[in-house]
């Protein structure tokens, strides 16, 4: 199903989709020996063709079948003979041989993750199974969510000789696994992959680890442990975190959550601005004395003399446009319909593990894809209508924006192009015949050979970590000397991309092109990053927010649906205040942005709001409420309801 997705199109429309892209290439004559082989013909639907043929395509013949290639080169007939065993033993050899990563990843679409049909998931051997505590072999006991566990162990029923066996094993289990719930967890499976937990999620097991082990005279220093957590889950977070204190240990929190700098017993306060405007202590002392400090950007929100403002509600009129999600079932949604008005600000709230990125994610965001066009596999729903109201989806996830240092914020946004074009033009350029490629790191001629447009070295220390020294060629510029004479404004090309967004928007104010890029990735946040700092440098907040400002700089079409996870992960109150305003521009012009979040600031400034819930786990799953955020304070279900109503009424006052 996933190398054939479209059985209405044809072999050389691209029906089998792994060897589609390469129709005149090897893959390609590939198919059409194939096609001759078996006497079918490539221009009609695959759906038409023998499946007994489709079989011995995908998975081979009884013996492997010999093929006489026959392609051209140079303007010369040539022929040559392969062995073909299928499609699918293809891909499998490829991909057990290949060492690129890429290759890897492109074949994985392909494949589907199931449980092995000999141990049914369950990892271990019958011998081991048979193995039981309390009618539970290990695999069952591991399935079991974090709450029902602690259920599990508390009722066990041992006998004197048992318990005397077991009971500080039991005692200790007791203690992570109650940890684990006060900090929210208490939805996980003990056997959930580590690669499938958010960052928030990781980093609070791991301080479940530390809390079992009691010792006292430690540092703890934890940064945002409240990322992905709802604010009904902050307090018992704080307590926890408050107790590691109380038996003696020191914990040094960086954080932006409100709740958590009012709770602390010493704020330190660093600023006043971000990047070479920040490295400053602007206020520390007790929250109460930061808060008097007028320097601080901090003090003015905690105090309240400051907030970031409710805007207009966009009402909702009768007949308004809708997508409609019908029936969602993947993991632990309950067979829920949700709707989700369209040209709006709509927001995804809920405690952890209640189902909102499933919902988001997997269910909306892969199904109006596979409605758009793609044949990407959706979670578990029946249908989504209302897509004919957009033209395309866009997710800005937290991703990097690129695997490599050689990728930044010029080259992603497309920045340097015209930077690049720029330099190109100048006379010094045009004299020696440089072209705007020779003002790229990426590749020869203009870079600088030793660093290959590095700017460093990387120095292999065996069994230590590598060891990076500036280039002592071009000191770390990336650039010949012959590339570097040249200059714009009297600057060169390495100085330019060490600009700031911010100092670039001065230097090139008379370029449109160019300044309305820069300016918006000063409208989300981010006039203080460098338009050549590499992209692992780069926070998953700032990554988001940089996939942001490109989305802005497009033409708008007006009928786009934007998708974001927690996109105010890292960011200060002031960094929330600007990025509100762009997603209200991106609906202001007819764009609907649909918001999975925690902050009450960005719930607050909703149009609509889907709260997920009531619990995490087998808990959740279940649309607790709906509608706009003055309606939900009115459910008594609702969690978020319960921790939006005073900040709405606060507001209001």
């Amino acid at each position: 199903e996933l190398i054939m997705p479209d059985p209405n199109k044809t072999i050389a429309e691209g029906g089998i989709l792994p060897w589609s892209h390469n129709a005149s290439g090897f893959y390609g004559i590939m198919l059409r020996s194939l096609a001759d082989h078996y006497d079918v013909s490539i221009d009609i639907p695959v759906h038409k063709i023998d499946p007994a043929i489709i079989k011995k395509i995908m998975y081979g013949d009884e013996k492997p079948i010999k093929l006489q290639l026959h392609y051209f080169s140079n303007g010369i007939s040539n022929y040559h003979n392969m062995w073909f065993h299928g499609i699918i033993p293809h891909l499998l050899k490829r991909y057990s041989e290949t060492d690129s990563q890429m290759i890897r990843e492109e074949i994985e679409t392909y494949m589907l993750t199931k449980p092995c049909q000999a141990c049914k998931g369950a990892r271990l051997k019958q011998e081991a199974l048979i193995v039981k505590i309390g009618a539970k072999n290990i695999a069952e006991i591991s399935e079991l969510p974090i709450d029902h566990a602690l259920e599990f162990i508390s009722k066990l029923d041992l006998n004197k000789r048992e318990r005397a066996i077991a009971d500080k094993v039991l005692y200790e289990i007791s203690n992570r696994l109650e940890f684990l719930s006060k900090v929210g967890l208490d939805y996980l499976t003990l056997d959930r992959a580590a690669m499938t937990l958010a960052g928030g999620e990781s980093q609070r097991i791991r301080l479940a680890s530390q809390i079992g082990s009691a010792l006292v005279g430690i540092l703890y220093v934890l940064d945002e442990p409240t990322i992905g957590l709802h604010p009904a889950d902050n307090k018992r977070l704080i307590e926890t975190l408050k107790h590691l204190r109380d038996i003696g240990n020191t914990v040094i929190v960086v954080e932006h959550d409100e709740e958590t700098m009012r709770q602390a017993d010493y704020l330190v306060d660093i600023g006043p601005g971000a990047g070479e405007a920040g490295g400053h202590i602007v206020a520390a002392g007790t929250p109460e004395e930061v808060m008097k400090n007028e320097k601080s950007i901090t003090a003015p929100y905690l105090s309240g003399k400051k907030s970031i403002a409710i805007p207009n509600r966009r009402p909702i009129a009768k007949g308004h446009p809708y997508l409609i999600v019908h029936n969602a079932r993947e993991n632990n949604l309950k067979d829920i319909s949700v709707t989700f008005p369209l040209q709006r600000f709509v927001l995804v709230t809920g405690v952890s593990g209640s189902g909102k990125s499933t919902l988001i994610t997997e269910v909306l965001c892969k199904g109006v894809q596979r409605k758009l066009g793609s044949f990407i596999q959706a979670g578990a729903h029946d249908s989504i209508t209302g897509t004919e109201y957009i033209d395309k989806i866009v997710e800005i996830d937290q991703s990097p924006i690129g695997r490599t240092p050689r990728s930044n914020p010029a080259t992603y946004t497309k920045c340097f192009d015209i930077i690049r074009t720029l330099f190109a033009a100048t006379p010094a350029a045009r004299s020696r015949g440089y072209k705007p490629g020779r003002f790229s790191f990426n590749v020869n001629g203009g870079r600088c050979e030793n660093c290959q447009g590095d700017g460093q070295i990387k120095i292999e220390m065996n069994f230590l970590p590598d060891v990076y020294i500036t280039c002592d060629v071009c000191k770390g510029t990336r650039y010949n000397h012959e590339t570097l004479e040249v200059l714009w404004k009297g600057k060169n090309i390495s100085q330019v991309l060490n600009m700031t967004v911010s100092e670039a928007i001065e230097f090139f104010e008379n370029i449109p092109s160019l300044i309305d890029k820069l300016i918006t990735l000063d409208h989300v946040g981010l006039g203080y990053i460098h338009l050549g700092q590499s992209a692992p440098t780069l926070s998953g907040g700032e990554a988001q927010r940089i996939k942001l400002s490109a989305e802005l700089a497009r033409p708008a079409t007006g009928q786009t649906l934007y998708v974001l996870d927690e996109p105010t992960t890292g960011l200060h109150f002031a960094d929330v205040e600007k990025l509100l305003a762009v997603l209200q521009q991106l609906v202001d012009r007819g764009n609907t942005v649909v918001v999975i979040e925690h902050n009450l600031d960005v719930i607050k400034s909703a149009d609509w709001i889907i709260d997920l819930g009531p619990g995490g786990g087998e808990k959740g799953g279940q649309v607790v409420a709906k509608g706009t955020p003055e309606e939900i304070t009115a459910v008594e279900e609702s969690l978020t309801g319960q921790v939006l109503e005073p900040v709405l009424f606060k507001r209001k006052v």
